[in-house]
């Protein structure tokens, strides 16, 4: 356009009416080529700057490419995490260091199964403390890194207390040894969309996630709300997962882990887990739409049998979270597994043997946003575990005449934002029907009120 300009006012110049250019009739020759070439420099000085501002314009894209790809890199790492802890802090090229603790109190109105020395039926408070540090380190020029998680806690809490299906403190961590609790190496291959992670591997920060319901430090404390107890996920164990993303939209993911968590003979108890995510953007509100199966052979014993104890077992699942707000998510979750068998080493406080078919549960999330609160957080969920048929069936073994009534379970919280480095959480817990109204002498309904401080730094 500037080009066009200047030629048209050299044009204008030659023609312009007698008596107005100078004082002169016309424009001599050598004035003509004066003008010509400098409308020439001016075009070629025009260019230089244009490709100029192009050249800056393409590194500002480059740069900002640049800055995603480390920004999704982090949210990755991140989300592969089961806790939340505080921002990581770089302490050299690549490596970064976080730590972060939990410290709750609870208490009920009914210690249905109380530990020696306590009366049942009471009311008690009880604490726990949990403590984390985690260190990763990314190796760019090969594409892969390293990660280490150490954990240390105190206080069973209530989860020696209560007889359920599925207790009330996930976090709960009563071993106060600092010990490694995950180690691995994750290799990207063909682009970022193949990823190969092997070593000490946490199962729940790769399967049955959600974005709502996954993390005892900052969202659901009760355990039926931080995984489907219908898996039978193994302790953080020797595994190898693969996944592989052919478009942004799909993710598939497989595990195989040492099933019962002792590193010795891992090809006999091996626990293997398969997922598909759907991940989408209705209306320009994200979501994750994910199915599984898994198959373990871990030992089990079966319930019309006793004899037979070498039995395997598997299942399936679903999760699913769907925000359908600026500041509101919905999220459900679904599980099922083989009636007939129990795994013998899974027991509830007392000693009892059991077994779960299914299981659900379902709830919501807000943001503070509409009351000004941007940080804080409203959770509420409700859900239920169903003892197997086989179970109530052939269950008497363990428990006489087991009713086995689907145990019900509600929860909310609200977490407080109170810095970036603390943030408290009230919580509230109902159990209706315990452990399915088997506990001797007791079928009242549980509750359980809390307070959370969760510390990142």
């Amino acid at each position: 356009m500037y080009r066009r300009v200047l030629v048209l006012i050299a044009l204008g110049f030659w023609f312009l009416p007698e008596g107005i250019v100078f004082a002169q009739d016309y424009v001599t020759q050598e004035q003509y080529n004066a003008l010509s070439r400098r409308v020439l420099a001016l075009e070629q000085q025009l260019g230089r700057q244009e490709r100029s501002i192009q050249e800056q314009h393409a590194l500002m894209v480059e740069q900002k490419e640049k800055i995603a790809v480390y920004e999704s890199k982090l949210s990755e790492l991140d989300n592969q995490l089961h806790r939340q802890s505080g921002v990581p802090m770089a302490i050299a090229d690549g490596l970064e260091i976080g730590s972060g603790g939990t410290m709750i109190i609870q208490g009920t109105n009914n210690v249905n199964n109380a530990t020696e020395g306590v009366e049942k039926k009471v009311s008690r408070a009880d604490t726990s403390y949990s403590a984390d540090i985690t260190l990763g380190k990314e190796f760019s020029q090969v594409n892969g890194k390293v990660f280490l998680h150490l954990e240390a806690g105190q206080g069973a809490g209530f989860e020696d207390d209560l007889t359920l299906y599925s207790n009330v403190n996930r976090d709960a961590d009563n071993d106060n040894n600092v010990r490694l609790t995950e180690f691995w190496y994750e290799q990207g291959l063909f682009k970022d969309r193949v990823a190969l992670t092997f070593g000490k591997l946490d199962p729940t920060a790769y399967f049955d996630n959600n974005e709502a319901a996954n993390d005892e430090t900052t969202q659901f404390l009760g355990r039926i709300f931080r995984n489907s107890p219908v898996i039978e996920f193994p302790d953080n164990t020797a595994g190898i997962r693969l996944a592989y993303l052919p478009v942004d939209w799909l993710e598939l993911n497989y595990g195989i882990l040492d099933g019962d968590g002792d590193w010795e003979k891992i090809g006999d108890s091996l626990f293997n887990i398969g997922q598909v995510a759907f991940k989408t953007s209705f209306f320009q509100l994200p979501g994750n739409y994910r199915l599984l199966g898994w198959h373990s052979n871990v030992n089990h014993t079966k319930w019309s049998d006793l004899n037979q104890v070498k039995e395997a077992t598997y299942g399936f699942g679903l999760s699913f979270d769907q925000k359908i707000s600026e500041s509101v998510t919905l999220f459900a979750r679904y599980g099922w597994q083989n009636p007939k068998v129990y795994n013998p080493e899974i027991t509830a406080v007392g000693g009892h043997n059991y077994s779960l078919e299914h299981s659900w549960s379902a709830g919501l999330q807000v943001e503070g946003k509409p009351w000004k609160r941007e940080n804080d957080v409203l959770g509420f969920t409700v859900g239920q575990a169903f003892a197997s048929g086989d179970y109530k069936k052939y269950g008497s073994a363990t428990v006489a005449s087991p009713q086995a009534k689907p145990e019900g379970h509600l929860e909310a919280y609200y977490r407080i934002w109170l810095n970036e480095h603390l943030s408290v959480s009230p919580d509230l817990q109902y159990i209706w029907n315990p452990f399915g109204r088997d506990v001797a002498d007791d079928k009242r309904g549980i509750f359980v009120g809390g307070m959370r401080a969760q510390v990142d730094f």
